[in-house]
């Protein structure tokens, strides 16, 4: 089976996805086809070309070879099962403490590896799971003994004990397997209702921005025709909406709750200007952190991807690859920052702990659970939110050049909005901080702007 190590090795140190039709330098380094011919592009008026990863230079622009060894290992082993190492769960017997458990025994309370496993009774009442660390708590409290049914009447799961001749005897008991089933489906049809509310919802959010852009709008007007022929501002709300009836039945949305909604969580956010609102966190970025790869303006404010070694000194606080993060950082209250994307066609910006990593591909923004991430890549719909190597692909291209981060650091929230007309949410993270967060940008082309 592919280990995680080695599926930590699959990925493309440009885009930071798996790699798509990997081609090798001469160097010996991978990537894919389409990414480092995008790299090559960018380097057409520089003189030189250079790899990526060592930096080594060609006087001409290097032939691509496909490696076609990779390209098999791609395709086959991502399709395996994952290592059962990625469970974290090992073998209680063995004195290499390393060792990863295929099985967790109930009754034993003890996980096995394939040789244990082996050894193990074949008993009835050892009843083997997936592995497991909360044995004891498949196990009766009063009896000792394995779960097997569900009172329905008390709401708890019960021993053959507890039916037979506990407290439970006489109740209406279910199969725990069974019983699982029924509110499992109770459940779909809990988040099918609100997947439903939620999408009426932003629909909502998406309609009420457009019409308190028109409210701004007229407010600046200077030509008093114009904007007495607009319509009322009672008229642009709607409050009829309110009051009407639901054909279907179904649960009808609250405006004044939704606008409320938006002036108390969503407005100071998106449209705090001329000192009314929130003002933009001055981010400024950290010298000490920023890469060899990056280049940092004088009013620290963009980062510029190089091919030209800096040649900072060694510090443990800096990265090796192309990323640095905030002078700045928050442990508490709503903050939020702007960025410029555009003259760089794959980036990444987001937020992270200060105790994240330095160094290799888990350094990277979002390929860790120490940092909350938006990847994006130029002329392609691959744009991603990411955290903990897991990535949400977002639905849509971003079109604009332009994105906002807002930090609500005590109900846990990190949110990032597309700055278009009007401005639209793209993903919110939700997370139990437990250090400050930075700002931090990966540039991997291009450059990338701090506004404000």
């Amino acid at each position: 089976m592919a280990s995680a190590d080695l599926r930590d090795e699959l990925d493309c140190s440009i885009c930071l996805n798996t790699f798509v039709e990997p081609v090798t330098l001469r160097c010996g380094h991978n990537f894919c086809r389409v990414c480092i011919d995008r790299m090559m592009d960018s380097q057409e008026g520089s003189g030189v070309y250079s790899c990526p990863e060592c930096r080594e230079g060609f006087p001409e622009r290097p032939v691509l070879m496909k490696n076609i060894t990779l390209c098999k290992i791609v395709r086959n082993l991502l399709h395996i099962e994952p290592s059962k190492e990625a469970t974290k769960i090992f073998c209680t017997y063995c004195e290499d403490s390393s060792v990863p458990a295929v099985k967790s025994c109930l009754f034993c309370e003890a996980s096995l590896c394939d040789n244990h496993l082996r050894a193990h009774s074949e008993a009835a009442e050892h009843v083997l799971t997936d592995p497991s660390t909360s044995l004891q708590n498949r196990k009766c409290s009063i009896h000792k003994k394995i779960l097997e049914y569900y009172c329905t009447e008390d709401d708890t799961c019960i021993c053959m004990s507890c039916n037979l001749v506990g407290e439970h005897r006489g109740h209406r008991v279910e199969n725990l397997y069974e019983a699982a089933e029924k509110k499992k489906e109770k459940l779909r049809n809990a988040l099918q209702k609100l997947t439903n509310e939620i999408q009426q919802v932003e629909l909502r959010k998406y309609e009420l921005s457009k019409k308190m852009k028109n409210i701004e709008q007229l407010c600046t007007m200077n030509d008093p025709v114009m904007v007495l022929q607009e319509p009322d501002i009672g008229d642009l709300c709607d409050p009829e909406e309110e009051e009407g009836d639901d054909d279907q039945g179904t649960h009808h949305i609250n405006l004044s709750v939704i606008s409320r909604t938006l002036h108390e969580e969503y407005l100071p956010f998106l449209f705090s200007k001329h000192g009314e609102n929130q003002e933009p966190a001055n981010i400024l970025l950290d010298l000490n952190t920023a890469s060899n790869e990056i280049r940092i303006s004088d009013d620290w404010k963009t980062a510029y991807r190089t091919f030209a070694d800096q040649n900072r000194p060694y510090r443990p606080e800096r990265f090796v690859h192309y990323q640095a993060l905030s002078t700045k950082s928050f442990s508490s209250g709503r903050h939020y920052w702007d960025v410029d994307i555009g003259s760089s066609w794959v980036w990444m910006i987001g937020m992270c702990y200060p105790s994240m990593g330095r160094c290799g591909t888990k350094s990277i923004i979002g390929s860790n659970n120490k940092s909350w991430g938006l990847h994006g890549y130029r002329g392609n719909t691959r744009h991603a939110m990411r955290h903990n190597s897991k990535s949400i692909l977002l639905p849509h291209k971003i079109s604009s050049d332009r994105v906002r981060i807002c930090l609500d650091y005590e109900a846990g929230q990190l949110s990032f909005y597309e700055l278009c007309d009007p401005i639209r949410h793209l993903h919110t993270f939700t997370a139990t901080f437990t250090e400050p967060l930075h700002a931090v940008i990966c540039v991997c082309n291009g450059s990338v702007k701090i506004l404000g």
